[in-house]
C-alpha cells in the first residue's frame, strides 16, 4: 500500500493540503468501487510536522497531524507544501524549519522516494539542492525571486507541472490538485487518476499558468540602476527599443546593463520589455475598451501579427481569447 507523507508547518494554505487529501480519498473510493469494497484502500497518507504538534495555517485554521516528521521513515511519496506566497522572504530566515526540512528531503530523495511540491514549495526543494541542474516551476509571482536565488535551476514558470529526477513541482496553489492527480497516476494507475479528475472537475490538460501572471508593481530587487531602467522602459512603451540608447541614458555600458539586469531580474532587458508589453496588454484587454489591434499598437507593436504571436507564446491564449476569459465586468 503506497504511503504518502505530507510535511506541514505554520503559515501554509489549508486548502492545498485538504485538496490533495480529497484527491487521494476519491482515488481510494473509485479503486474500491472497481475492485471490491472488501479490500483495504490502496493509498494511505499521514500529515506530519517537525514537533508532532498541530500547525496553524495562513488563514488561522489549525491542522491536526498524525505524528512527527521522521527523515528516515519509509515513504513512497513526500509532499512539501509551499509557504504563503506573501511570506516567502520572511520564510528564508526560518532556519529552525528550513534546515531540518531540507535535510529530511535530501535523505528521502536519496532513498528513491518521490518528492512533490506545489507553489512556493519549490523554494524548499531548491534550498535543499535537489533542483540544481534540473527543471522546476513555482508561483508566477515569485518567478523573479526564484530565478535570482537559484540560477542553476531551469525555471519553467509558465508550466503547471514539471517532473524530473523523481521530483514533481507545480505552480500556484490550486495546481496542488493537478499535483495530487499525478501522484495518484504514478502510485496507483492512470485510469483512476483520470476518473478522479472527471469527478472533481480537475482539468488534467491545464497547460500553463502564464495567462494568470502579472508583473509585480514594485521591483523585486534592490538594484537602483535596474529599477531606473525598468521605469524608463515603462515610460516609453510605445516607442522603439534600443539597448544602446537605454545604456546611454543610464551612463553605463550595454554589457554592464545586461549583467546587472540579469543579476537583478533573472533575465535580459529585452525579456523584461516583452514581459512588460504583454503585462500591459493583459490589463488593457481586461478593460475591453480597446480592440486587440489597438492594444497591440498601444504597447509598441507596429506588426500586429508579431504581437499576437508573442502574446500567445507568453500566455497560452490569443489576445481575443484572453479578453473573452478575463475581461472585467463594466
Amino acid at each position: 500500500m503506497p504511503l504518502i507523507r505530507i510535511w506541514v508547518y505554520d503559515h501554509i494554505l489549508a486548502s492545498s493540503v485538504a485538496g490533495c487529501i480529497d484527491v487521494f480519498a476519491a482515488a481510494n473510493f473509485l479503486w474500491l468501487k472497481r475492485h471490491g469494497n472488501g479490500k483495504a484502500p490502496p493509498l494511505k497518507w499521514r500529515l506530519e510536522s517537525l514537533d508532532g504538534k498541530p500547525v496553524r495555517t495562513a488563514s488561522g485554521q489549525v491542522l491536526n497531524v498524525d505524528g512527527l516528521i521522521s527523515p528516515r521513515s519509509a515513504a513512497d511519496a513526500v509532499i512539501v507544501p509551499g509557504p504563503f506566497v506573501a511570506d516567502i522572504e520572511r520564510f528564508f530566515g526560518r532556519k529552525d524549519l528550513l534546515k531540518p526540512l531540507c535535510s529530511a528531503l535530501r535523505y528521502q530523495h536519496g532513498r528513491g522516494t518521490l518528492l512533490a511540491s506545489y507553489c512556493t514549495g519549490s523554494f524548499i526543494l531548491a534550498e535543499a539542492g535537489l533542483l540544481e541542474g534540473g527543471i522546476a516551476t513555482t508561483h508566477w509571482a515569485r518567478a523573479t525571486t526564484f530565478a535570482r536565488r537559484y540560477p542553476d535551476v531551469n525555471l519553467q514558470v509558465s508550466e503547471i507541472l514539471t517532473e524530473q529526477n523523481n521530483i514533481i513541482c507545480s505552480g500556484a496553489v490550486t495546481t496542488a490538485l493537478n499535483l495530487a492527480l499525478r501522484i495518484v497516476e504514478k502510485l496507483l494507475d492512470d485510469r483512476v487518476a483520470a476518473e478522479v479528475g472527471r469527478i472533481m472537475l480537475i482539468d488534467p490538460n491545464r497547460a500553463s499558468q502564464a495567462s494568470y501572471a502579472m508583473l509585480e508593481d514594485e521591483p523585486q530587487h534592490s538594484d537602483a540602476l535596474v529599477a531606473r531602467a525598468q521605469r524608463l522602459m515603462q515610460k516609453s512603451l510605445q516607442g522603439g527599443f534600443s539597448l544602446g540608447e537605454l545604456a546611454r541614458l543610464l551612463s553605463v555600458s550595454e554589457r554592464t546593463l545586461n549583467r546587472r539586469f540579469k543579476q537583478a531580474t533573472g533575465g535580459a532587458p529585452l525579456q523584461y520589455l516583452q514581459s512588460l508589453r504583454v503585462d500591459v496588454a493583459k490589463r488593457l484587454l481586461q478593460k475591453r475598451r480597446l480592440t486587440v489591434d489597438a492594444v497591440g499598437e498601444r504597447v509598441g507593436y507596429r506588426d500586429l501579427s508579431t504581437f499576437r504571436r508573442l502574446f500567445k507564446r507568453e500566455t497560452g491564449l490569443s489576445p481575443r481569447d484572453y479578453q473573452r476569459r478575463f475581461s472585467l465586468a463594466d
